[in-house]
Order: structure tokens, then sequence, then C-alpha cells
């Protein structure tokens, strides 16, 4: 699993890369050892044991500020700084869609519990509902006069609550999108919201160090949590709904009573702000995401650190269970996704492919695609299944802010910063039309009989438009390389500007050196790994 991608992308690094970054004491390294690359060597010796990392899910183009498993287990979203949302198969690791729409940085995304809907916030001052199939946008609920830093919806999927800067938090009917409630009485931002699983109660946390509980049919503040030394940037109830946990710039977790406001435990271990708390849905397990780059599980009812799993190179944002507690999702500033398994600990996933933020992702209808628009000026198309990249759409000249699949699941429409919106066929990834709009779109969807396409500025009839030219997909000339030394993206050590060794994510140069036939990279992890290629 952990070397699924360098094998199904390049079956030839099967005896290279899978080999080579395999641990010295695994058993494909013992039983293959010979069929090692002579001309190829790694040193030192890398680590005895396989990590816990499971995959490591790519594809952003920046920050990804945080994750969530829909509530029937099978997918994933992922939030960016490259102001987008990935869906991604929660099996395979493959990107289903990119959601744009959103102009500025992405914060928050939250699942409805019936699994149909999701929520994201993002530092526009908006919160968006999309379609959790078809990754339409239903509603865009404006009110918050700052960003909004948090999202979720009561358990019975009538409401959706939202954090802002603020200082307040808006409740919203998650059917139409009108506002509720206005939630006011913290000093200084509101950072993150979170229901019960009874839909009862609603706990606030805030940059004022506090926590506050309100009653979420009222509005009225039940108790005012306080013991933290600094910002609280997460809540999260258990759910069984008898404890409440609260994570801290000040590098602790607290462990609360729901029903009378009590500390039970303080959680200390992270050497960094503690950035996201979640518990498992058979609340036995607490894990949390830090900016020490590390994620620990904890035991919900002791409060004993049961694993610290390690493999992000930069700070982790979130974290999320799946609905089965079987799996943990972790959001990385390393623009990484990461799925582990949430007993062994092991990484099962990890989704990449763009080379700068991802802005949006959007699931095809059938489920079977995500395709994911990004910062680079390019769309992915990615196997849900497998988490492999099945086509890389070009043709666009800047950013690309949104995507849609229309409900057969036989087009997509990318809209971009160029002033335009391309519609691909999504088996070929043939650019069919190009249409000129004029500005900037970010809300895409397509009517049901995709013979229309819904944007912010107007109803585009597909059905009427005349074959437009075909674009010219054809590579720029790519440069001459002597010597040893890495690709562009950093993801291949080369030779003569061939490519030698792929390398897997958790092993790519924060900063590298060449001399020679030797390479030699640093790593945001801290490991410091020497190659050579003597041909």
């Amino acid at each position: 699993m952990y070397h699924k991608g360098a094998i199904e992308g390049y079956p030839l690094q099967t005896y290279a890369s899978a080999l080579l970054f395999s641990p010295t004491g695994s058993l494909i390294r013992q039983l293959f050892q010979h069929e090692e690359p002579e001309a190829i060597s790694i040193r030192p010796a890398l680590s005895d044991e396989w990590s816990a990392c499971l995959q490591t899910l790519e594809g952003h183009s920046s920050v990804v500020s945080s994750v969530a498993f829909s509530h029937d287990s099978t997918r994933l979203a992922s939030a960016s700084g490259d102001s987008t949302v990935k869906m991604w198969d929660a099996s395979s690791g493959a990107c289903l869609h990119t959601l744009e729409g959103h102009s500025r940085y992405v914060s928050s995304v939250a699942f409805s519990h019936d699994s149909t809907r999701l929520a994201s916030a993002s530092y526009d001052s908006t919160v968006k509902m999309w379609g959790a199939s078809s990754g339409a946008c239903l509603h865009t609920l404006e009110g918050h006069s700052d960003y909004v830093s948090s999202v979720a919806f009561s358990h019975d999927s009538t409401r959706l609550a939202s954090a802002s800067g603020d200082k307040t938090v808006k409740m919203w009917d998650a059917s139409s999108g009108a506002c509720l409630h206005t939630l006011e009485g913290h000093s200084s931002v509101v950072s993150s919201v979170a229901f019960s699983h009874d839909s009862t109660r609603l706990a606030s946390a805030s940059w004022d160090s506090t926590v506050k509980m309100w009653d979420a049919s009222s509005g009225a503040c039940l108790h005012t949590l306080e013991g933290h030394s600094d910002y609280v940037n997460s809540v999260a109830f258990s759910h069984d709904s008898t404890r409440l946990a609260s994570a801290s710039h000040d590098s602790t977790v607290k462990m609360w009573d729901a029903s009378s406001g009590a500390c039970l435990h303080t959680l200390e271990g992270h050497s960094d702000s503690v950035s996201s708390v979640a518990f498992s849905h058979d609340s036995t397990r607490l894990a949390s995401a830090s900016h020490d780059s590390t994620v620990k599980m904890w035991d919900a009812s002791s409060g004993a650190c049961l694993q610290t799993l390690k493999g992000h190179s930069d700070y982790v944002n979130s974290v999320a269970f799946s609905h089965d507690s079987t799996r943990l999702a972790s959001a990385s500033y390393d623009s990484t996704v990461k799925m582990w398994d949430a007993s062994s600990g092991a990484c099962l996933h990890t989704l990449e492919g763009h080379s700068r933020y991802v802005s949006s992702v959007a699931f095809s209808h059938d489920s079977t695609r995500l395709a994911s628009a990004s910062d680079d000026s390019t769309v992915k198309m990615w196997d849900t299944s497998s988490g492999a990249c099945l086509q890389t759409l070009e043709g666009h000249s800047s950013v690309v802010s949104s995507v849609a699949f229309s409900h057969d699941s036989t087009r997509l429409a990318s809209a971009s910063y160029d002033s335009t919106v391309k519609m691909w066929d999504a088996s070929s990834g043939v650019c069919l039309h190009t249409l000129d709009v004029g500005r900037t779109l970010h809300d895409l969807s397509f009517d049901l009989t995709g013979s229309r396409l819904y944007t912010e500025i107007g109803t585009i009839d597909i059905q009427s438009l005349e074959t437009s030219s075909r674009m010219d997909l054809a590579e720029p000339a790519r440069p001459m390389y002597l010597g040893t030394g890495f690709s562009s993206d950093g993801i291949w050590v080369q030779h003569a500007g061939n490519n030698m060794l792929w390398i897997p994510s958790e092993y790519r140069p924060s900063h590298s050196s060449v001399c020679g036939t030797m390479v030699g990279v640093g790593v945001g992890s801290g490991r410091v790994w020497i190659c050579s290629v003597d041909l």
C-alpha cells in the first residue's frame, strides 16, 4: 500500500524506488534485495520497520487546513489554502472532486450526518453548502463580517453552526440556509464550534482561552470552561455526548465533563500548539493534531497516549476519524492528506500531484472519479478507489478556480482566472469547448439533463454550443540536464534528464545539494539521506 502510487504510475520503479525506500527489515526488502539496482544506492540505511503511515494523499497546492470523513465512511473531504476543497475516496485515496468557489483560504469542512451535504468555511467570510455526491454548490451563506474559521452540522443534519473572526457564532437552517441565531459572548476570535451528538448543545472555542457551552435550541450560554493558558483552537464532543475535548496553543488537550463542565484530564505530550482534536465514533479514542508535525492517539477514558503518528513534514492542521472508527485522516501544511489505519497507525494513502494550491475538488456522480482544480493552471482526474491520477487536463493559462461534473458523469466543466470555462470529456480528457465568460467564475454546477451550466453570473446553454477548436495540449520543450539531479517537482532523482528513482512523499527534499553522481537530501521531518547514481 505504501508504494502503491509509485508502482501503479511507474511499474519499473517496483525494483528501484519500492525496494530502496522499503525498511531494511521488511519482508519485501529481504526477499528481493538481489533485485536492487546496482547503479543506485541510498545511505544511511533507512528505517528498520514500516512507519504507521498507510497512504499520503497529495494534490493540494497549498496548506491543507482541515479534513473530515463522510459519516458513511466512503469519502474524505480536505480544505486547503489554495481556496479549494477536495473530495477523496476513503478506500483507495483517489481524488473524486475538486470544489471551487471560495475566493480565499478554506479553513474548515464538515459533512452532514446523513452524508448528503458538505459545508466549507472560508476566509472570504462565507460558508458554502455543497452536494456531497455532485459537488454542486447549493448555498452560499453570507452574514459574518470577518473570516469564518469553523463549521459543524448538528447530528440530526437540520442545523449548521459557523464560527468567525467577528467573535460570533451563527446558527443556520441546513436546508434553506437561513440564519437562525447569532451567539455573542466571546471577547476574541471564535476558532471552532461543535455540536453534541444528541444535538442539544453547542461548544465554541475562542482565542480568549475559554470554551463556551450553549443550548442549541435557545442559544443560551450554559457554561464557560476556563483552564487553558493560551488560544483554544478546536473542540470536539465524544459521540456519546458525555465528554468534550479542547485543543490549545498551550500545547495541551483538555477533557471536560459535558454536563458539569468539570475538567477531567489534561493531556500533555505535544511540543507545539495543538490545532485539532477528534473522537473516534466508538468514543474510545481521541486523536490530536499538532504543529509539532505529529498526530497523537489517546485513550479517551484514561487520557493515556496510545500512539504518536509521524510522517508529515510540516504542521498538522486537522484530524478526522472515519465513521467505522477504522481510519484516521490528517491534513498538513506540507500540502498532503494522509490516511492512517486507526488501530495500527500505518499510513494507507497520500494524495498528491498538483504543484501548487488545490482550489477545488468535485466527485463524479457515480463516485468513481474525483477532479481537482489547482493554482498550477491544471485539472487532475483521480480514480476514487485506487487514488491513482488518471489524467492531467491542461489548457487554462491561469489559476483554475472551480470544477463540476455533469450528473451523468460524462463531462467536466472547469472555470479559471483566465476568464474562460472549459468543457472536458470526462473519459478521454479532451477539451470539447472553451467559453470566454469575461471574468473569473467560482460556482459551477450542471442541471440534471446536462444541457445547462449554472454559474454565479447566469445559466449557460450548453446544448446550443457550437463545437469550438480543440486546445493544443503540446508540452513546452524540456531543458537538457547533465549528470545526477532532481526533477523540477522534486519527485524524481534523475540522471542526464532521465527519471531514475521515484521519491516517496516522506523523503522528498525541502533542501538538497548535488555533487557529481551524488545528491544530498534534507527532509522537513529532520531526515537526511544521500543517493548515488553511478552509471
